[in-house]
């Protein structure tokens, strides 16, 4: 496959600076009636529904989204095992969420090629090891103790490896807990020489520290390493940090910045529901939004939470300042 790493700052400098990512697919998945409850959450839906996620991916773009994040954050093959799928049938689930993404971006820009649209990337997420638990262990980074680098390069081997054979445009490390998980993710792009861009996203509950309370510095130093990681940041962390670790990131690191926080309500992976002590308004979220690409963002969207509505209020006021 040959190098298509300057997708991302092509679309950026296309854009006058700035790049939108999409928002919450479980969230609209949800809107549109799916039942997304159980360990598998929204990749429930390349099983039951998968036109819904087609749905969702063009009421993204239509919202002005210019990257489209895939069904495959809590796809694992593993995850499918433990429903009864095959390992065969598990890897052609995570072929179809990039399939679907794929479809819906080139239907779409056919629709709008002749009216000066940007033609929209598709970004293969995977999520971390957390995720694939389902206990809200992506928000704490705390594995147990016999967790080390070589079991989770491991688990994640396969799914990166069918995930770029399907072929996106990049791939979406997200809600990376800790400075483990991420050096294994970079060891592993030199490994399989991946030869698309990546971003790895980190959460962080406190706005200062990875969610793990390990400083970000130790983990950015390792990154900044490799070539392969082009873009760093921030995903499904409250709104109210961001602002300070786009800061704290820019001190650390000349790699680009993405940032896309959830809607400000917090997980609680217990009870397996969203608490609303901090909720975001689209207009607050618009305001913050154009606070982040100001402070050095280029990549900006949104989480959990939030809408369609949400995106197309960042898209169309990051768009004008630019």
């Amino acid at each position: 496959m040959g190098s298509r790493t300057g997708l991302v700052e092509e679309l950026i400098e296309r854009n006058c600076g700035v790049a939108v990512i999409d928002g919450g697919l479980a969230t609209q998945l949800e809107a549109l009636g799916a039942d997304i409850n159980g360990p598998l959450w929204s990749a429930r839906c390349l099983i039951s529904d998968p036109h819904l996620i087609k749905q969702v991916h063009l009421q993204y773009l239509e919202a002005g989204a210019d990257i489209l994040v895939t069904s495959s954050y809590q796809a694992t093959i593993p995850g499918f095992l433990s429903k009864g799928f095959s390992i065969e049938e598990g890897e052609l689930l995570l072929q179809q969420s990039v399939k679907l993404a794929l479809e819906a971006r080139d239907n779409f820009w056919k629709l709008n090629a002749d009216n000066y649209y940007i033609r929209a990337l598709v970004a293969a997420s995977i999520g971390s090891y957390g995720a694939y638990l389902a206990d809200g262990s992506e928000y704490s980074g705390h594995y147990g103790p016999d967790m080390n680098l070589e079991k989770l390069k491991e688990f994640h081997r396969r799914r990166l490896q069918v995930l770029v054979d399907a072929g996106p445009d990049l791939l979406a490390f997200e809600t990376i807990p800790n400075k483990l998980e991420a050096q294994a993710l970079a060891e592993l792009l030199d490994e399989e020489n991946i030869q698309i861009p990546s971003w790895i996203c980190f959460s962080s509950v406190d706005g200062e520290h990875m969610s793990s309370g390990e400083d970000f510095k130790e983990c950015l130093d390792i990154l900044n390493r490799n070539e392969k990681v082009n873009i760093v940041g921030i995903n499904c962390a409250s709104p109210q940090f961001i602002e300070n670790l786009i800061l704290k990131f820019k001190k650390l690191t000349n790699k680009l910045l993405a940032v896309y926080p959830n809607s400000g309500e917090v997980w609680d992976g217990r009870a397996k529901r969203w608490l609303q002590p901090e909720r975001v308004g689209e207009k607050s979220f618009e305001f913050l939004a154009k606070r982040w690409h100001e402070c050095g963002a280029s990549l900006i969207g949104g989480c959990c939470r939030t809408t369609p509505c949400t995106i197309r209020s960042i898209s169309k006021l990051l768009k004008n300042m630019s």
